[in-house]
């Protein structure tokens, strides 16, 4: 990792940290806040739209990183430019909810962007075969840029989970591909930067939060992370596992929770707190518990479980399942997708 790399994501972190703490003072000085409801889970008026400042930071870096010929245009083009699409689209969200298929069509633009900047959806190695998607890559990836920016969104419901989540993801992947003797690619050094970022902020949404980051910065960070995930794939064929098994714990969330409310017949886009992470933040009474207990698992479980998939490529899709099927099985018996009447009597008894 050059110094010019480590300066710069210095530089972001106090960019992120100084730009958040204008983002609160002008909420709060314009009644900017997200009022709590029946969905909600939190209990006062909290300034929103921190995430503006991870949005400002992150680009003004990448733009410096690509200036200095340490990011390449594709990359560059494919980050920014859907990135920003994808954070003007939560922008508005955030002030008057918009139509779910206004959302949804900016959604699958700003991947397809992606996807067509960065020549498709790389081949991806299991085991001893590696796959070549082809045509048929576009669509996958519209599915899992899609989805990766959607979940953030679906899972920044209590203080700190999505930027703790979005720092551990970024600098893990990156320790990772740096460790296994990779060079500090443009990837690494955005990833380097995403999750200072995401630190930054973390200052002011650390529970409890004195600003929340609102869909402006959930959807822009997760999908930078696929874009990312995406990109180092075209240098590493198992890379794209490596950072599933990173996000193992928003992943399996998330997943467990559409897939549950879907057999219920319920309209899966709208606002609920039936995920896991909010059943135990009721239960224990405590936003900081559950975003710790999350962090713990990224670092004691799902980071070791990414080593091994990172430094023995062909036990990468056996460490998916491995590393992912507890997790999975953690969600059901915290109660994810669980129905919402249950969900809000619980709290009301709470």
């Amino acid at each position: 990792m050059t110094i010019e790399v480590l300066v710069t994501a210095l530089a972001t972190f106090l960019l992120a940290l100084i730009l958040t703490g204008v983002a609160r003072a002008f909420a709060l000085s314009h009644g900017v806040l997200d009022v709590p409801n029946d969905r909600s889970s939190h209990s006062t008026p909290t300034p929103r739209g921190g995430g503006s400042a991870i949005v400002a930071s992150t680009i003004a870096a990448a733009s410096v990183l690509w200036w200095r010929g340490v990011l390449d245009t594709p990359l560059y083009l494919a980050l920014c430019g859907g990135g920003l699409a994808v954070a003007a689209v939560g922008f508005l969200d955030d002030r008057r909810p918009l139509p779910a298929g206004a959302r949804l069509t900016a959604h699958v633009a700003a991947a397809l962007w992606a996807l067509f900047c960065l020549g498709g959806l790389p081949a991806l190695c299991i085991g001893q075969w590696t796959v070549h998607f082809g045509w048929a890559g576009y669509v996958l990836g519209v599915l899992g840029i899609g989805w990766t920016l959607n979940l953030f969104n679906f899972m920044d419901g209590i203080d700190g989970i999505a930027a703790a989540e979005g720092a551990f993801i970024a600098w893990g992947a990156t320790l990772l591909a740096v460790a296994a003797g990779g060079a500090c690619s443009g990837v690494c050094a955005m990833g380097l930067v995403v999750g200072a970022a995401c630190c930054g902020f973390l200052r002011w949404n650390w529970p409890p939060a004195k600003i929340f980051m609102g869909d402006v910065g959930s959807g822009f960070i997760g999908y930078l992370i696929a874009v990312l995930a995406i990109a180092s794939a075209r240098e590493n064929a198992t890379a794209l596992l490596v950072w599933l098994i990173l996000g193992g714990v928003f992943f399996s969330d998330a997943s467990v929770t559409l897939v549950r409310r879907s057999l219920r017949g319920e309209r899966v886009h709208e606002a609920h707190r039936t995920h896991a992470y909010q059943w135990l933040a009721r239960r224990w009474g405590s936003h900081r518990s559950v975003t710790s207990a999350v962090l713990i698992i990224n670092l004691a479980w799902l980071l070791p479980c990414a080593a091994v998939a990172s430094f023995y490529p062909r036990l990468a899709m056996w460490m998916v399942v491995a590393a992912l099927a507890p997790i999975v099985l953690l969600a059901l018996i915290a109660g994810a997708g669980r129905g919402a009447p249950e969900a809000l009597q619980e709290a009301k008894h709470s």
